[in-house]
């Protein structure tokens, strides 16, 4: 099983997550998104979109870092992950959407103006950041976890770009249930950090 990845992106990390969190061995295969590899031939016949992550599993390649998620948690059985019965899997894929949507264009994007350097309206994304931490924050009021009682993928994506969110000038601080979910997602066996950036530690010490 390889895992085409590159360190510094969240959509990356949530794969290298999982698949660590579930015991399972992935080679990491280093994309060089600066010098353009995933936009040469060789990594578009995998993912014609251009983008990290893609896992190969033998003849099966899983472009998407939520759909790995989901092929990771059925490959395994392991329905305390991803449930299979309506209300439970409705209940992952609210999140799944939210971290494609909302985190995605809240506090990812905001990480990305300081550690990329895109060009995105740096008050647009962080009130976009804040509004969605908030929602979270209201939801984790009375529970430890967001879809189930135990962690599930839903958890897992949400947790790269939440964690990372203060290098995009995104304090957490005013959101100590958001942290707590942090904390226990950190504290589960073989978790694997998010790396931070010169840039996004030169961010959050401003």
């Amino acid at each position: 099983m390889k895992i085409h990845h590159f360190s510094l992106s969240g959509h990356a990390h949530r794969a290298v997550l999982f698949a660590s969190l579930l015991g399972l061995e992935a080679e990491l295969v280093h994309v060089d998104l600066a010098g353009g590899a995933h936009k040469q031939p060789a990594f578009l016949a995998l993912n014609p979109f251009g983008q990290v992550p893609v896992l190969e599993d033998g003849e099966v390649v899983i472009a998407d870092s939520n759909a790995i998620l989901v092929y990771l948690a059925k490959k395994a059985g392991r329905t305390d992950w991803l449930p299979e019965d309506a209300k439970g899997a409705a209940a992952v894929q609210r999140w799944l959407s939210v971290a494609a949507g909302e985190l995605a264009y809240g506090p990812a994007a905001a990480r990305l103006i300081t550690v990329f350097g895109a060009r995105f309206n740096p008050e647009e994304v962080i009130q976009r950041a804040h509004l969605l931490l908030g929602r979270m924050e209201q939801h984790l009021a009375t529970r430890q976890w967001l879809a189930a009682d135990h962690p599930t993928i839903a958890d897992v994506a949400v947790y790269s770009y939440l964690a990372g969110a203060p290098e995009g000038n995104v304090d957490l601080s005013a959101y100590p249930a958001v942290l707590g979910l942090l904390e226990r997602i950190e504290a589960l066996p073989g978790f694997v950090p998010f790396p931070r950036t010169a840039a996004g530690l030169r961010a959050t010490q401003a």
